[in-house]
């Protein structure tokens, strides 16, 4: 059974920014599921991996979206996309430094919470204004 589960709470009323959240549930899941089989050490370098390049190509997509359509929160919004991508760039860093003996379990909290806070938070100011511009 999964940990979590998408649910329509998690839309942003933009398609492709759907999907790239699913993308991250469903690393957030993995993890899980390698955590209950205990091959979460073996799993966590890729998960890391994805979740760098998921941060790099996810973000940018959002601020594209905010640059194109005038987002007026847009640098309070992208601060909170720079500290993100540092606190995954030192989760990395600890991991590859040998720090795996509870990693995959403040991996599995910081990527639960930031989906919370984040998506359901944070996100859920931009979706008006991109449904207003268009953006579906």
């Amino acid at each position: 059974m999964p940990l979590m589960t998408w649910t329509e709470k998690l839309s942003v009323g933009v398609g492709v920014l759907d999907e790239d959240h699913k993308r991250l549930v469903a690393m957030v899941n993995d993890l899980y599921e390698a955590m209950q089989a205990g091959h979460a050490k073996d799993s966590l370098g890729r998960i890391l991996d994805e979740l760098v390049k998921y941060t790099q190509v996810h973000f940018a997509r959002e601020e594209k979206f905010f640059e194109q359509t005038g987002y007026p929160a847009a640098a309070p919004h992208k601060q909170e996309h720079d500290t993100l991508t540092r606190q995954v760039l030192d989760v990395q860093q600890k991991y590859m430094a040998g720090a795996t003996a509870t990693l995959s379990i403040d991996v599995l909290r910081f990527l639960k919470n930031w989906l919370l806070n984040h998506i359901q938070v944070n996100d859920q100011k931009y979706r008006a204004h991109l449904n207003a511009k268009g953006i579906h």
